[in-house]
């Protein structure tokens, strides 16, 4: 039988670009060679879509763009041409045909439900939630309100628009009579952690909120939680699985931040969470409970604050989560007994699943 061919797309406009790279060439490596053709197709900074032929230590450190072989390639909208339209220099092209794409995209117009409706103009089955769980969990204001809807809680929280940044004075006064410091002040679309604060007072609130607006134009401050930071990850379409529980233990004792993320080796993960079995069984059922309120299907990562009697807090749902080596997503699921080759090859079945497309 032929092998299945499947794109990985990597990169990207957003600021979480360098992390793409790391989490698309973990999936290249762990996607099973002996019953898929992978194609590797990068995004560069500026947004240009190359089809890329070079080592996946080169996407690691982000000399794939420099790869003379690299050939200049759209993703088509039209169901007919069912994968990419490679462009020659000459002017002529070559429709590379795929049966399914793996999106290891991060941040803006990669899991914000921008790329994926192209995927599904285009009608490709493809890895992860569809464009409305994708974008209604990219905006950390919708997905308050979806939860809070559903009964799961949630910090309590005050959004800001760019346009009110003449009022800010006003605003944060509103901030200050709902919310009690410590505060988060977080871009309301935006991954790993980047424009996020802590604020402990009026001057750092108003330069937080100035901080997250350089990353979006609506940003949500939120009532800081007393409570243990941990995450479990969820796989599946109707019938999702949820992980057991992992722990953060960040090097930054005030905010898991992106530095504290990705470039101080003092930050650690504890797989499974140091609680009790009844708390990791909670926060499993309301990582499910979440995912199907939000609609999602694929994968995605639900993070927690446990706080006092065991009552967690949802803090907030990645849909494309990290898989670098140190990411939480793939050492939950490895921990779950799933090898990164398994756990690309059921991400890979679901999609065709969601799409009711024959695997086989």
């Amino acid at each position: 039988m032929a092998k299945l061919k499947v794109a990985v797309i990597f990169g990207g406009r957003s600021n979480e670009h360098d992390v793409s790279l790391v989490s698309a060439a973990h999936v290249i490596d762990s996607i099973p060679k002996d019953k898929f053709d992978v194609y590797c197709i990068g995004i560069t900074k500026k947004g240009s879509w190359y089809k890329y032929i070079g080592s996946t230590e080169n996407i690691r450190n982000g000399e794939w763009v420099k790869h003379p072989d690299n050939v200049r390639c759209i993703l088509s909208p039209d169901p007919m041409h069912k994968g990419f339209i490679a462009l020659d220099e000459d002017g002529g092209y070559q429709n590379i045909k795929v049966d399914c794409i793996f999106p290891m995209l991060h941040g803006k117009n990669g899991e914000d439900g921008t790329v994926q409706g192209l995927f599904e103009l285009a009608q490709i089955p493809f890895v992860g939630c569809d464009h409305i769980s994708s974008a209604n969990c990219m905006d950390k204001e919708l997905t308050h309100i979806v939860l809070d809807s559903h009964g799961i809680k949630t910090a309590p929280y005050v959004p800001i628009l760019d346009c009110e940044l003449d009022k800010l004075d006003e605003r944060c006064a509103e901030m200050e009579s709902k919310l009690s410091y410590p505060m988060f002040v977080k871009p309301a679309n935006c991954g790993s952690s980047l424009g996020v604060s802590r604020a402990c007072d009026l001057e750092q609130l108003k330069t937080g909120i100035k901080l997250a607006f350089a990353h979006d134009s609506k940003v949500i401050v939120e009532q800081g939680i007393a409570g243990l930071e941990c995450e479990c990850a969820v796989m599946g379409n109707n019938e999702p699985f949820a992980s057991t529980v992992g722990e953060i233990c960040s090097a930054n004792e005030d905010i898991y931040d992106f530095e504290a993320k990705y470039n101080n080796e003092a930050s650690k993960t504890v797989i499974p969470a140091r609680i009790s079995d009844e708390a990791i069984e909670k926060i499993r059922e309301t990582a499910i409970k979440a995912y199907r309120a939000m609609g999602c299907s694929g994968l995605a990562r639900v993070d927690f604050f446990l706080c006092k009697g065991d009552e967690p807090v949802l803090n907030e749902i990645n849909t494309l989560p990290g898989h670098t080596p140190i990411s939480m997503y793939p050492k939950l699921m490895e921990n779950a007994g799933l090898s990164p080759q398994q756990q690309e090859e059921k991400l890979i079945r679901y999609a065709f699943e969601r799409a009711d497309v024959d695997y086989e």
